[in-house]
């Protein structure tokens, strides 16, 4: 395979990181014992999804909804596995292949819970600020004043969230897990080679992290709110659960965006907002965790590469 092995993104997991390649997604996982276990899960080649990634707008909230989907079947693999007994594992392996007749309903059934919870969560995201908002319509009536006030709502009540959660011992462990991810990439990216000491020395911050499309969505949602009324209650919220595909798809290009001009200093400060959101959703990593960022980035890749050769071609090209 090219060293130029496209790196389509990632994702931490419990004790564990996901990293995506072109054709296929692999977590590798740090076990109560300290071993390692890997979970492969090859991209399905689905011509009419392969047709609507083409389309501005449309092509983000595919992707999303994709990510949500593979993303969730990954994070049940590490909870899974970490607790598991390691001497079971003959057993569990058994009690699969029984249920390998179950498999596909058990996938689509894990993909619906990811795409269900990121859509209930960006609902209310969406929803508790535009109510709050009007409960100070006496003091600020104006359509603009509604709208800059429930988009300041909105960034805070997602600052604060993030702020909160990111104090609980297991989910600072899971945003050092996220630093390792970010650094590992930026390694590859720098052409660097894939050791602890040089993926150490590298930033934990990333332009195409799904960190800067959150907070992406809530600045766009302040533009696009702009052109519709705060009143009556029950049509704002309407109009604005009718626009989270908008917003979310708008979300991604200027993410793709960002990440392309990052090099060129003029326009690289683009990116600064989504990047201060990670100062909260990423901490620096240890040894070990960077190691399991490696591990699962180099499986990736030889996975990545047997597909390639199956397919008969290499790919040359770093997204």
């Amino acid at each position: 395979m090219s060293e130029h092995v496209p790196v389509y993104g990632g994702q931490a997991v419990i004790e564990g990181v996901m990293m995506g390649g072109k054709y296929t997604t692999v977590t590798a996982v740090r076990r109560k014992d300290h071993s390692v276990s890997y979970y492969e899960c090859p991209k399905e080649d689905n011509p009419s999804l392969n047709t609507l990634k083409k389309i501005p707008i449309i092509r983000g909230i595919v992707a999303i909804l994709e990510a949500s989907g593979i993303g969730t079947k990954h994070l049940n693999f590490a909870s899974e596995v970490y607790d598991a007994d390691p001497a079971e594992d003959g057993i569990r392996a058994v009690q699969k292949d029984e249920k390998k007749k179950r498999s596909l309903s058990t996938i689509l059934g894990l993909t619906a819970i990811g795409i269900l919870t990121f859509l209930f969560s960006k609902f209310v995201f969406t929803l508790v600020p535009a109510v709050v908002a009007s409960f100070f319509e006496p003091l600020i009536s104006s359509n603009t004043g509604q709208v800059l006030l429930e988009g300041l709502f909105k960034i805070i009540l997602l600052i604060g969230y993030i702020y909160f959660i990111s104090m609980t011992p297991l989910i600072k462990r899971l945003f050092q897990y996220h630093g390792a991810e970010h650094k590992v990439i930026n390694t590859f990216e720098s052409g660097d080679p894939l050791t602890v000491e040089n993926v150490m020395k590298h930033s934990r911050f990333h332009y195409r992290c799904g960190s800067s499309f959150i907070l992406f969505t809530a600045i766009i949602s302040i533009f696009l709110y702009l052109f519709f009324p705060a009143d009556p209650l029950w049509l704002r919220l309407v109009s604005r659960i009718l626009l989270i595909p908008f917003d979310l798809g708008l979300a991604y290009e200027i993410l793709r965006f960002t990440n392309r001009v990052r090099h060129i200093p003029v326009l690289r400060w683009l990116g600064y907002p989504g990047l201060s959101v990670q100062l909260l959703t990423t901490k620096e990593p240890d040894a070990g965790q960077i190691e399991i960022g490696i591990r699962a980035f180099e499986r990736m890749r030889a996975c990545e590469t047997a597909i390639e050769k199956e397919k008969g071609y290499v790919t040359n090209q770093v997204l």
